[in-house]
């Protein structure tokens, strides 16, 4: 008997088509988070918008270049800015002084 699970929640469908549209790939989110690459794929498409696959079929053209590379890096800096919130927040809790500490 096929294993059959719960339908992921819209709110995170919605976050792995933005993620998409962002310029990650579908396959390296199904290696990190559980669905596979093509449901992924399928829920972009449903959504109405391009699969992430570069050059393949993409609808995107030299003028949603600069675009797709300005979400991109605002997504970059969203990361950054948690990945950064995230260290202090370990290091306050293991008492460890965080790697950026100038001691003055």
């Amino acid at each position: 008997m096929a294993k059959t699970r719960a339908p992921y929640a819209p709110e995170f469908r919605r976050r792995m088509v933005d993620l998409v549209r962002s310029g990650r790939d579908p396959d390296d989110l199904a290696r990190e988070c559980e669905p596979t690459a093509q449901s992924i794929r399928n829920w972009v498409a449903s959504a109405g918008g391009r699969t992430g696959d570069g050059e393949k079929g993409s609808s995107a053209t030299d003028a949603d270049e600069p675009i797709r590379l300005r979400r991109e890096v605002r997504q970059l800096r969203r990361e950054r800015d948690f990945l950064s919130k995230t260290a202090a927040w370990f290091a306050r809790e293991t008492g460890a002084p965080p790697s950026g500490s100038s001691g003055s």
